[in-house]
């Protein structure tokens, strides 16, 4: 097998949403980290999206300083979000290093979970963003139209779309109703001229970087496990299509997760 390029170094680089419990970094963990700094990643938002996985989430938060949680119940495990485990992680939210939460939303790409129990588990995380504070994170696939009906019929929540993968329409009408969007690798496939074109037109005040690690290695791993280094190589294409430097690329979007988040500084 081919070596694994190596990324390239880009200062303050915050990757806003990672699996780091999933295998290979799980088993890794610290090569992991360690790899990541290399490439200038100052921060990771370890995303727990199940009930099992809140506190190990939590431990990973509170056992590494660059690493920052998010816990919620994603879209193929709707049919969890009972008012049990809607209450605990009402709970949960209250922990100092939980910045947000999700991921939750549709995916009508799969329907892992009736799409009844998917609207209502979006509404209901919703509700608790509002209560607590805290910004969502929204996984949306092929569910744009249900997804803005679910947001307009509530107050408005600041949050985040996940991983945006549709057109650039989507993407401005989701900028209207004032979230930020993250782009993740798929951005960088020659067959996603729509993200693309979303992460060129986007606001550099709204602009967030993502790997979605393990998934959706970036050109030119694509292919191989993700991990948050590889966030390096998205920056560096996107900022191209964007007609900018990686550096700025990069501190716009880690203001930006700052800011929203509530990161340190």
């Amino acid at each position: 097998m081919p070596a694994i390029p190596t990324p390239p170094t880009i200062p303050g680089l915050i990757d806003t949403h990672c699996h780091l419990d999933y295998p290979p970094m799980s088993e890794d963990l610290a090569g992991t980290l360690e790899r990541a700094a290399a490439a200038g990643v100052v921060r990771c938002v370890h995303i727990g999206c199940s009930p099992a996985a809140w506190a190990p989430a939590l431990a990973l938060a509170e056992a590494h300083e660059q690493v920052h949680a998010v816990i919620g119940i994603h879209p193929h495990e709707a049919v969890l979000a009972d008012d049990a485990a809607l209450r605990e992680l009402a709970g949960l939210l209250t922990h100092p290093r939980v910045v947000a939460v999700g991921e939750t939303g549709l995916d009508y790409f799969y329907d892992r979970s009736p799409r009844a129990q998917q609207l209502e588990a979006m509404a209901r995380q919703l509700e608790l963003a509002r209560a607590c504070e805290k910004p969502i994170v929204l996984h949306i696939r092929d569910a744009h139209a249900d997804a803005w009906a679910v947001v307009d019929a509530q107050a408005p929540v600041p949050g985040i779309i996940h991983c945006f993968t549709g057109t650039p329409d989507e993407a401005r009408a989701w900028l209207d109703r004032g979230y930020h969007l993250s782009f993740s690798g798929i951005a960088t496939f020659p067959s996603a001229p729509g993200p693309r074109e979303a992460a060129r037109i986007c606001p550099a005040d709204r602009i967030l970087l993502e790997t979605d690690a393990p998934y959706l290695a970036p050109v030119p791993v694509r292919g191989r496990k993700n991990e948050p280094a590889y966030i390096a190589f998205t920056c560096a294409q996107l900022a191209q299509v964007r007609g900018e430097p990686p550096e700025q690329l990069a501190r716009a979007a880690a203001a930006n997760a700052k800011t929203l988040l509530k990161l340190p500084g």
